[in-house]
């Protein structure tokens, strides 16, 4: 799927009959119960026959954990799909400025194609573009530079020795003079309304909305088979989650990928954490500020998912690591002394 191939069309939106987000929570919760009931009702036999086999007890845990649980889940998930209905678009072109965040490390085969897709946002507002250079050892530099010249945008280079995302990323929030900020990766296509789609979807929220987590899909989803799988997964897996928690005003992650954030509230927080998900750590210190994380599914970008099996294993192990992390992620944070006494103009 190639980023040129998304139809440009607003959003249309149909007035429905209305239901708050606690009525869709526990009308999703009753279907649920509902399903798993039927799912009993229906599975009796084969749990009487397994019973003879392995103990009553024994084949109570094995089919309520491969069936009565995932099955609530699921039913969950979809009936809670059923009902969600985003609100409509206050302003559909917001001109708001905004500033692009991109770390790169050793990205001279893909920082001139990320740009190239920035310079053709049909965004109204100033875009500030920064890259951020931590301690590449290529020529990323000068593939910037290349796209200065024949992209005709203006882009700010910092370079940032220390090694880590976080660390270039809290260098280029130093820099940040706009109220809001958008983390990119450096090897991310935008479709061409991405960044308007993002910004008017904050627009149109309740001010404790203090981020919003732009679609993700895969680019090269036809090279191997294992991209494929994650073309999928990327559509059905983790789109339809995301979706879920937006519906329910918590989207858990708000990916450093491609997310618009309040820049205040990045500063307020102390910038990006020391960890291996820094994003994942970044959003639950936001959610616990009692802050609001929603996620825009017409604000599409695309990226480039792992091609062998190994690359895929360690990929989603560090995101993982990063969920697990979460939690302990407020315990520490590297720089945030540094960052508040530079806010703070000392």
């Amino acid at each position: 799927m190639q980023p040129d191939l998304i139809p440009n069309v607003p959003p249309q939106r149909v007035h429905r009959l209305y239901f708050s987000i606690t009525a869709k929570f526990w009308i999703s919760h009753l279907l649920s119960i509902c399903w798993v009931t039927f799912s009993i009702y229906i599975s009796l036999p084969w749990l009487e026959d397994l019973s003879q086999i392995i103990t009553f007890p024994g084949a109570l845990f094995v089919i309520t954990g491969i069936a009565y649980v995932p099955g609530y889940m699921n039913a969950f998930l979809i009936a809670s799909l059923l009902f969600d209905r985003q609100p409509a678009f206050k302003n559909i072109h917001p001109a708001d400025p905004v500033t692009l965040l991109i770390a790169a490390h050793n990205e001279e085969d893909t920082i001139l194609n990320t740009l190239r897709y920035v310079s053709r946002q049909d965004y109204d507002g100033e875009m500030t573009i920064i890259v951020i250079n931590n301690n590449s050892s290529d020529r990323t530099d000068d593939e910037v530079l290349r796209a200065e010249k024949e992209l005709g945008i203006n882009v700010f280079v910092l370079h940032e020795k220390i090694p880590g995302k976080f660390n270039a990323l809290n260098h280029g929030l130093v820099h940040v003079t706009t109220p809001l900020v958008i983390t990119l990766d450096a090897d991310t296509l935008l479709h061409r309304s991405a960044v308007r789609f993002l910004v008017a979807r904050l627009e149109s929220s309740p001010p404790e909305v203090c981020a919003v987590a732009g679609s993700m899909l895969v680019r090269n989803s036809r090279e191997t088979i294992w991209t494929r799988i994650q073309e999928w997964d990327y559509f059905l897996g983790i789109a339809s989650i995301k979706r879920l928690q937006g519906l329910y005003q918590g989207t858990l992650v708000a990916q450093g990928a491609f997310s618009l954030y309040r820049t205040e509230c990045i500063r307020e927080i102390g910038g990006w954490p020391d960890a291996i998900g820094e994003d994942i750590v970044l959003t639950w210190r936001l959610l616990r500020k009692k802050w609001k994380v929603y996620f825009e599914p017409l604000a599409v970008a695309f990226t480039d998912a792992p091609t062998k099996l190994k690359e895929f294993v360690t990929q989603r192990a560090r995101w993982a690591r990063g969920m697990i992390e979460g939690p302990e992620g407020d315990k520490t944070l590297a720089s945030t002394a540094t960052l508040y006494k530079i806010f703070d103009g000392d």
